[in-house]
Order: structure tokens, then sequence, then C-alpha cells
């Protein structure tokens, strides 16, 4: 963690401000990529000198590594890079024959990348409400949505915590549908032992640099078993050439770069290490957050592993945006992961939906609040987010 003295005067809080007879303390930001970078700095120069002295950018030896390896992570035959999450969703659906008219069942919490990647393709998103103690969609939602124009399922392993991909999967096969993993937030999670990515026909994960795995940039890549389906999105993210200069279909430049491949393959051989730094630091929480009034910390159910991409709690009362301003005038950053759920989103205003129709997403977007969460966090930095939170509700 950098001391606060290393922190540029325009990125510090301004305590003087708030509190004139306070001492400056350090803040805990909800995100500290700084402090990671500094953990990594040589191996990651390293690897981005390599890209240059080769002055090779666009589909070379780091992007097919990269490809391989994080195949390999998640237990998948084929790995395709792209440009970003959003690209590795909407080629996914795409590649198994999501097209305009068509219809997607997509749980209605989660980032509006889920739903706008089905809209994206002139297909239509039909929304799911999800289930109170995981935030993932209930797998009871799914047959009562399904008509003649359903397509696909799509899934979202919502802040590290799988899905119940059985559920979803049977429901799929009964229904003869199709189900991608919007697995952005979760890699290396596993569901009753078998990482997310391989679990349903394809998978899409995000690069965002905010990610367990994250680039310097934009930039995704799409997991599956399927042949046909690597093969078909590989000649989509190259504007669906199947040789060069010679297009079978529209198609995108959705191609991950190899800078962005050479940082996340230094960073993918840290990521178990991060990985089991975010849990012990759940289980920090668990045990401090325990028997707080008000606080409803994550649950996970047995048989699956959470990679805590967030750390979310539930501040009930409605008293979640007081307790968030509470943290910040504490220099602790905090995030509410998301305050409107989709069916309330002004892009998808014409569906007719209407404040009621989803009642457990829409009292999560009223209580969810993710808690600093990241490998450098340290066991004194979580007591004291814990104690102010403890104060926070005390009011």
């Amino acid at each position: 963690m950098l001391a606060f003295a290393a922190i540029p005067p325009r990125l510090r809080y301004n305590f003087a401000a708030l509190n004139p007879t306070a001492k400056a303390v350090e803040p805990i930001p909800a995100l500290d990529l700084r402090a990671q970078y500094v953990s990594i700095a040589a191996e990651i120069r390293a690897a981005i000198d390599d890209v240059l002295q080769a002055q090779q950018f666009i589909l070379g030896r780091q992007g097919s590594a990269l490809e391989a390896e994080v195949a390999a992570w998640c237990e998948c035959a084929y790995g395709v890079g792209v440009g970003s999450g959003t690209d590795a969703l909407m080629l996914a659906l795409r590649a198994t024959g999501v097209g305009p008219g068509d219809e997607v069942i997509v749980p209605v919490f989660s980032f509006i990348a889920t739903a706008a990647a089905v809209t994206a393709l002139g297909a239509q998103p039909v929304f799911a409400d999800i289930r109170a103690d995981t935030f993932n969609l209930d797998p009871a939602q799914i047959e009562p949505r399904v008509t003649p124009k359903t397509k696909a399922i799509l899934p979202v392993h919502l802040y590290g915590l799988p899905t119940e991909m059985d559920a979803i999967n049977e429901a799929a096969e009964r229904r003869g549908l199709t189900v991608i993993e919007d697995n952005a937030q979760a890699i290396g999670a596993r569901y009753k032992g078998r990482r997310t990515g391989g679990l349903g026909a394809a998978a899409a994960i995000s690069f965002y640099p905010s990610k367990n795995l994250g680039a310097y940039g934009d930039a995704g890549m799409l997991v599956t078993n399927a042949e046909s389906i690597a093969a078909r999105v590989r000649s989509l993210r190259d504007h669906g050439q199947t040789e060069k200069y010679v297009s079978q279909e529209p198609g995108w430049n959705s191609r991950l770069d190899e800078i962005q491949a050479a940082v996340l393959r230094v960073k993918l051989r840290h990521l178990q290490e991060w990985q089991r730094a975010r849990q012990a630091h759940a289980a920090t929480y668990n045990r401090l957050l325990a028997g707080v009034s008000g606080v409803i910390a994550p649950q996970v159910p047995a048989g699956l592993e959470h990679v805590y991409h967030q750390y979310t709690v539930r501040i009930t009362g409605g008293r979640r945006d007081r307790v968030h301003a509470f943290l910040a005038e504490r220099g602790i950053g905090s995030t509410a992961y998301y305050p409107v759920p989709f069916h309330l989103q002004p892009i998808y205003a014409s569906l007719g939906y209407q404040r009621g129709e989803f009642p457990i997403a829409e009292r999560a977007a009223e209580e969810v609040l993710s808690l600093p969460i990241y490998p450098e966090l340290t066991p004194a930095q979580i007591e004291r987010i814990v104690e102010s939170l403890r104060a926070s509700l005390a009011q």
C-alpha cells in the first residue's frame, strides 16, 4: 500500500474540509490498482517491452498464448480474445444463432452490458428476477418467460459467485435453449468443483481494469468447449473473415491487442494468489460483521466458491445511501452495484415494465453496498472499515 504522502494531492480526500480538527487519515479506496501495479511493475514493464521489441500489436503470439492460458484456467478447450467483455457477450450470442426478433432471458439485476449485448443484436432481453440470498438469476423464473421466440438464457455469475447452473441448464435442455454464461466478474470461481466459463455453450469474460484479472484498458475473451463456436467468433471478431480479405458475413473489429494480452499474461500468473487473498479478506469481513444489526453479509451456498470480485453486503432499513456517505466522509470508498435494475432503466422504458414487477431485484438495488476488497487490503484497514460501518449504523 502506498504511503499517504506518495498519493498526489489532487487524489487525496480533503479531510481538513470535513473536520478541521481531525488529523489526516490515509484513505481506503474501493479499489487500489496502484498498489497492485507496484507489486508487479518490473514484470509488467518487461512484458510490454517484449511487445514493443516484436512490433506486432494485433493477433500475435501474446494473444494466442493468453487464449490458451485463460482457456486452461477456465477448464475449457478454446479461448478467443476480443476487444471487451461486452463484445464477448455479443459475439457469443451471435455465434450461437441469436439475432433480430429473438428473445434472451437475462437476470434483471446486473451491469447494463448483460442486457445491452442482447439489444445490440436486434434481439429482446426478457427480464427475470433474482434470488435474495445470492443476487443471481432465480431458475424458477425461467420457464414462465419462455416463448416461441426464446433462443437463449444469459445467466450472470454476479460479484464473483456462481449462479445455479444445474437448474438453468436443465431448464434450457427442456426448452431447447442455448446457455451463455456472463462470466465477466467470476473468472476462477467454482460451481460444484468446476470452473465457471465451461458450464454452458460459451462464456464471456471481461478484463476491464477493475476486474480480478484486469487489463490496462478494455479487453475480453470468449471461452468454450465447442470448436464451431470458437471458429465462428474468430471470424466474427475480424470483420467476418475466414481468410485474408475474404468475409463470409458481417462481423466486428474486436481483436484483443498484444499489449493487453502481455499484461494479462503477467497478471494471470498471480491470479490464484490474489484470489486467495480476496477470500481471506472476505472471511475477515464475515467474522467482524457477524451479529452487526442492519448488515447482511454475502452468502455462499454449499458447493460454490466465491472469488469476491465484489464484497457486497445489504444495508437494511433504508440506510444504504446514508452509510455510503458516512464512509466517504471518512475516506472509505464504497459503491452500490447496481442502483437501477434493468426494467427501470430508460433504455428499456419501451418494454413496458413497471416498478414492483421484480421486487427482489428492486430491493437489492436499494440495499446493496460493495465494500473495499482487493488483494493488497490489510486486516487493519478491514477493521477500520467495519468500525466505520458500525458507527454509521449507530447514528
